[in-house]
């Protein structure tokens, strides 16, 4: 018996199986064989709806459901399962959860009872490179039980409606409408959004079983018996490549324990390793990563997943009157795990968006598609990512990554916070962007020239380009704030377009951050 299926069969909940069907899942992307799902179809006749907005996929869509319900909308949320959190925190930094006051969806002394630890310092440190700390970033812990529970009650006080245990199977869009199968229930309603995660049938089908063009792959472990440490680290590197990946590490406090993850970039090759290979990679390297002996761990629960990004994100519309929001948008960055930070990140955004999108009937595939703009900054992205993984049959110098990552968080240290703490937060600022390029390049130019036969000439190319564009969002982004309030004179679907595109400007260029 392996040393992952030894501590997972000791653990309540049948991990060790959950693993393996994650597996299964993982294998049939890599080789190809995941089913296209039909479950969208089109159909000419008139319907009248009886919902403004149905939202497929509760544990995230309730954030959105409660601010549109919230507005007056009759929102409906259909869930698979039970709509509850899970009992691992999720981490963001502190400014970041000021939208849920903003929007009224919690109190104060609420969001105080919903941060379930607090740490500081955080640590980015790579193999035979210095140590770099920061503080307030990614250091809080949401207890997601508390947060999801307390939502899901304000949205039901605004009129919202519950479904729980009625997973979506289908939907019909007709010219005024969407009629949607879930469960026994039946809806007819203005808009559908897809908030069912990276595997929603709605976006396999859109998708067209297209492999995905990155990949993240995370494992980890909820345990006690470490060492007493109040620090966390955001991302970590003590190894070499190991089986054509570099490994990376998170770890923080969390309320009954302590929280690491060892997780891995690459693309959906047909010979990556599995989730169970990498979780025994986990075992085997943890040891020496918290210098503790596993026999002193007791392990609370154990993570895992794996998260598919794709160069065409964020996904765009396929049919009228359904919106992808939230991981089926693929709206977060090839580095980023998406999931509770990528959506708050766009909360507001999302919320005033699909809010004006209703009240304007501007619900059609180009309307929509504004709500998912190009980011230019989200796109520039694919370049790191490709300087942190490595192909399978690629070589390159066993710690060329950790080398090329040690030397530009150097220098992005020695930038100051307003360079370093927006990266570490998957924000892309050209002038930060520009000023890290520079300097790095002059402290490592022999470096930077390994990096191009690694990502190649095509991707760096097509870099360019979107490094171009965040340029030109970083002017248009300003530009856009002071015409804001000239539009509030336009006519509804005009004035919708226009702050559409004021958004794209600001959220393409990294401008949304907040200091």
């Amino acid at each position: 018996m392996s040393l992952t299926a030894d501590i997972l069969s000791q653990l309540p909940g049948d991990p060790l199986g959950a693993l393996r069907r994650a597996d299964a899942l993982w294998q049939a992307l890599r080789t190809g064989n995941l089913p296209v799902p039909q479950v969208v179809k089109e159909q000419q006749e008139r319907l009248e709806p009886d919902w403004d907005v149905v939202i497929c996929g509760g544990t995230l869509g309730i954030l959105l459901g409660a601010g549109l319900a919230h507005q007056g909308w009759r929102v409906a949320l259909v869930e698979r399962g039970i709509l509850r959190g899970r009992d691992q925190e999720w981490n963001i930094s502190r400014k970041e959860l000021q939208v849920f006051i903003k929007l009224g969806l919690l109190t104060e002394a609420e969001l105080e009872q919903a941060i379930a630890t607090d740490y500081n310092p955080a640590r980015v440190c790579f193999l035979e490179g210095p140590e770099i700390w920061v503080n307030d970033v990614l250091n809080i812990g949401v207890d997601p039980v508390f947060l999801l529970e307390t939502i899901k009650q304000r949205f039901l006080s605004w009129g919202g409606q519950l479904f729980e245990h009625t997973p979506f199977e289908t939907a019909v869009v007709h010219p005024d409408g969407v009629w949607v199968k879930a469960g026994a229930q039946e809806f007819k309603t203005r808009l559908v959004l897809d908030a069912m995660g990276h595997f929603s049938p709605i976006v396999q089908q859109a998708r067209q079983g297209k492999k995905p063009d990155a990949v993240c792959l995370v494992v980890g472990s909820c345990a006690t018996g470490f060492r007493n440490n109040e620090s966390g680290d955001l991302i970590v590197s003590f190894t070499p490549l190991q089986n054509q990946c570099q490994y990376f590490w998170e770890a923080f406090p969390a309320r009954d324990g302590r929280t690491t993850y060892l997780f891995t970039y690459l693309d959906a090759h047909p010979d990556r390793p599995s989730l169970e290979a990498l979780f025994e990679d986990y075992l085997r390297l943890l040891p020496d990563y918290q210098q503790v002996a596993l026999e002193q761990l007791q392990f609370k629960r154990v993570l895992f997943g794996f998260f598919p990004c794709y160069r065409q994100s964020p996904l765009q519309p396929g049919w009228d009157r359904i919106l992808p929001v939230g991981d089926s948008s693929g709206s977060q960055s090839p580095l980023s795990f998406g999931g509770f930070g990528a959506m708050v990140r766009h909360l507001e955004r999302l919320t005033t968006g699909i809010h004006d999108a209703l009240q304007s009937h501007a619900l059609d595939r180009k309307a929509l598609a504004l709500l998912q703009p190009y980011q230019p900054g989200l796109s520039v992205t694919w370049l790191f990512q490709r300087a942190m993984s490595v192909g399978v049959e690629q070589t390159i110098a066993p710690n060329q990554i950790n080398q090329l990552l040690g030397s530009v968080f150097t220098q992005m240290e020695q930038l100051g916070d307003p360079v370093l703490k927006p990266f570490l937060q998957d924000v892309i600022q050209f002038p930060a962007l520009f000023q890290t390029l520079v300097k790095t390049s002059l402290a490592q130019p022999g470096l930077v020239f390994k990096i191009l036969p690694q990502v190649g000439l095509a991707t760096l190319l097509d870099w360019m380009v979107h490094y171009a564009n965040l340029a030109v969002y970083a002017g248009l982004a300003p530009i856009g704030r002071a015409l804001q309030p000239w539009s509030d004179r336009l006519p509804p679907v005009p004035q919708y377009y226009f702050r559409r595109w004021v958004d794209a400007w600001k959220y393409g260029a990294g401008q949304d951050y907040i200091e």
